[in-house]
């Protein structure tokens, strides 16, 4: 089965700005990128696309030997939904999902194997959905944001797509408020 990664990620000058009592703007943007090389590199093989709207976001996933998507302004859902379909016209049978803010991230590929239907690796909260890996032929419906790995789940329902949730401790750490740096410093 053929898969690919993809990666909404979105400018590094606005990224992470519930951190901004904890890190300035410089350093919200120092670590979005940080982060994002990060995942970008936990693809490993796999094909990697870079979903974005930022001239500095592509240059990065560029150099990073990620493939650029370029769709201006059109939030986080619609990216992905329009990204998956983009990759399975250019014939792969599986996407694997990955935010860019997880700073613990080795390894993504095993989320492509995980079995079929819908993998959801969700935050250590169980409350968002870090990564997943969906069919590009299922017609999955996004809804990332509060409560998206329950949400989630009842899309793979609702479509009768088997699935599992498979929590990861490496997948599942996500930056979000200042208390998730903690995964930066050892703490």
């Amino acid at each position: 089965m053929r898969a690919a990664v993809l990666l909404p990620i979105k400018s590094f000058e606005v990224a992470k700005g519930r951190l901004a009592g904890a890190l300035d703007l410089d350093q919200r943007a120092e670590l979005a990128r940080r982060m994002a090389s990060g995942v970008i590199a936990a693809c490993h093989d796999l094909p990697t696309w870079v979903i974005c709207d930022d001239p500095e976001v592509a240059s990065l996933a560029i150099s990073c030997r990620a493939n650029v998507l370029w769709r201006p302004a059109r939030g986080l859902n619609v990216a992905v939904h329009e990204g998956v379909e983009f990759l399975a016209g250019e014939g792969y049978e599986r996407v694997v999902v990955s935010h860019a803010d997880l700073p613990l991230a080795r390894d993504l590929t095993w989320v492509a194997d995980a079995g079929p239907g819908v993998t959801i690796v969700p935050d250590r909260r169980d409350d968002g959905t870090n990564v997943m890996a969906v069919p590009t032929d299922a017609g999955f419906r996004f809804a990332y944001g509060v409560g998206s790995s329950a949400l989630h789940r009842a899309e793979a329902e609702r479509l009768g797509l088997e699935w599992r949730l498979i929590p990861d401790a490496e997948l599942g750490w996500d930056v979000d408020v200042p208390e998730d740096l903690t995964a930066l410093d050892g703490g």
